[in-house]
């Protein structure tokens, strides 16, 4: 059994129950969801590889959840649908989608779709810029911070401090030059006290293990 879990969300019950079974026959662990609702509550608290969702559902539409979804949350999420005009794909991939299925639905592409985007966002979304390691993401626009497909609040200094650490990933930072590019004040010896602090802060908001660190580490004698 693959440790992959894979959220349907369709009104159609029989649309769901098709998938799912595929989808659990060929390995994957799988959740639906009946509605837009249903299902951003359900990634609110639990982690998923991948999203199938239909566009036309009673009450949110699938592209108007994907919006929502897409403030906390970076998923891939692929489109199963009876929708096939160019603004419908428009809209589609506008909203975050990031493949698109028309329905009626060939079983094998369907599969195939399923493990290419599962495998593109667990291999190569570490290249993407906005991330320090796969499991967190950053959203200067919408200013969230997303880790393992969970967003994670942060105060708006934690944010800064956060925003300038991706801005000059790879760098050592020294404290004198993040309290002046984060705080704009001038550096003054208690001043790395409250750097510090919100280091520590942020370690415990975004590490596995505060005290070993991995997106946020110390170089001795250089800074963060």
């Amino acid at each position: 059994m693959s440790d992959y879990h894979v959220l349907v969300v369709d009104d159609e019950p029989d649309i769901r129950d098709v998938v799912c079974i595929l989808l659990q026959s060929n390995g994957y662990k799988t959740s639906a969801a009946e509605n837009a609702s249903i299902a951003i509550e359900l990634l609110k608290n639990e982690a998923f590889d991948l999203i199938i969702m239909d566009i036309m559902m009673p009450g949110m539409n699938g592209i108007d959840a994907l919006k929502e979804i897409r403030r906390f949350s970076i998923v891939p999420t692929l489109f199963l649908t009876a929708k096939t005009t160019d603004q419908d794909r428009i809209d589609a991939y506008g909203s975050g989608g990031d493949d698109y299925l028309l329905k009626p639905f060939s079983q094998n592409e369907l599969l195939l779709k399923v493990s290419s985007l599962i495998r593109r966002y667990r291999e190569y979304s570490p290249k993407e810029n906005g991330r320090l390691k796969p499991e967190v993401y950053l959203d200067e626009e919408n200013r969230t911070v997303v880790k393992n497909g969970h967003a994670v609040e942060l105060t708006d200094k934690e944010f800064e401090i956060l925003s300038y650490f991706f801005k000059n990933r790879g760098e050592a930072v020294d404290a004198q030059t993040l309290y002046s590019e984060v705080w704009h004040e001038k550096y003054l010896p208690s001043a790395a006290n409250t750097v510090m602090v919100h280091i520590l802060n942020l370690r415990k908001k975004l590490e596995d293990d505060p005290s070993q660190p991995k997106f946020i580490r110390t170089v001795w004698g250089k800074g963060y």
